[in-house]
């Protein structure tokens, strides 16, 4: 890690900027993120600590894609054979530096166990496989939530010009986290909704057993929750689950080039799909682009959904 140096603006605010050698390896982050978890969770459960977000982002320079890890990501969730980057391709490329982040020293909660709710990307041109980005990545938006505590991770990819391409925004929610020094609880935008009554579906998806894996390789993304059923009961699932993002790739895929080279695409999380699984889906036009739904065939309750709108 080198020292670091001023903000360059960008909506960083007064945060610091620390350059990173390379993109780190996600498992060294795993492993610091689980010892940090008893220290984190009983003290904000138990109302002793106070939180606020670190004031720093982490950038790595020149970050180029690999031809081969490309075209499996391709494959596994159903994107065209090309040159240009998915979106949820850069999310991938991107994700370690979110997560270095979350392992910061101070950050107000652990990132075991943390629940990905929601998702927005903004893709302003397509990457390509032969340019160089540079990916930066901090927090922003700690607040209350009636279940705990949530907080965004951005990340931004840009090209060798210095102008955005990319910029992506993950929710995070940690259950039974509570700070001392943040306001009352945010209104659940999830009590908001009309309830989720399951549309006509235009596919089905099959998710084998080892889906989790599958995408572990392609996005180094090797949460225990994933890729184990041991793991995943302890914390709740019967067995393991389909990343969040693996599944929000395969809508986006489905949409396809209709989408064009510059959109904003969004994803709410609602139920975590258990592996193996065939759930139903349904990708289709609206008003002002296209909406999709991913719900459990039998029971009718959603798993996610989101859109898709050119810009």
């Amino acid at each position: 890690m080198t020292a670091a140096v001023p903000p360059t603006g960008d909506g960083l605010g007064d945060r610091r900027v620390v350059t990173l050698p390379a993109v780190p390896a996600l498992g060294g982050l795993y492993v610091k993120g689980l010892a940090g978890v008893a220290t984190s969770v009983v003290g904000r459960r138990l109302g002793r600590g106070s939180g606020a977000l670190p004031d720093v982002a982490y950038e790595v320079a020149g970050v180029r894609a690999d031809a081969a890890r490309l075209t499996a990501y391709q494959h596994l969730v159903g994107e065209s054979a090309s040159d240009a980057l998915p979106a949820g391709f850069v999310h991938v490329l991107a994700f370690p530096l979110a997560v270095a982040v979350m392992t910061t020293p101070g950050f107000p909660f652990p990132l075991v166990g943390a629940v990905h709710v929601a998702n927005r990307v903004e893709q302003h041109r397509e990457a390509r496989l032969d340019e160089p980005l540079t990916l930066r990545a901090w927090s922003q938006g700690l607040r209350s939530h009636r279940a705990g505590t949530q907080a965004e991770l951005v990340v931004t990819a840009s090209d060798a010009d210095g102008e955005r391409v990319w910029t992506g925004v993950s929710t995070y929610l940690a259950k039974g986290v509570h700070l001392t020094d943040r306001p009352g609880p945010a209104d659940d935008p999830a009590e908001e909704r009309t309830p989720f009554v399951a549309p006509v579906p235009t596919g089905r998806w099959q998710l084998p057993a080892d889906e989790g894996r599958l995408y572990a390789a392609v996005s180094g993304d090797r949460n225990p929750i994933h890729v184990s059923s041991l793991a995943a009961k302890g914390f709740g699932f019967p067995r393991a689950i389909a990343h969040g993002m693996d599944t929000a790739a395969r809508a986006l895929a489905a949409v396809g080039a209709a989408h064009g080279p510059a959109f904003v695409w969004t994803a709410e999380f609602a139920r975590p799909v258990l592996l193996p699984g065939s759930p139903a889906v349904r990708v289709a036009r609206d008003v002002d682009g296209f909406a999709y739904a991913v719900w459990d065939a039998r029971s009718g309750k959603p798993h996610l959904t989101g859109t898709v709108r050119p810009v």
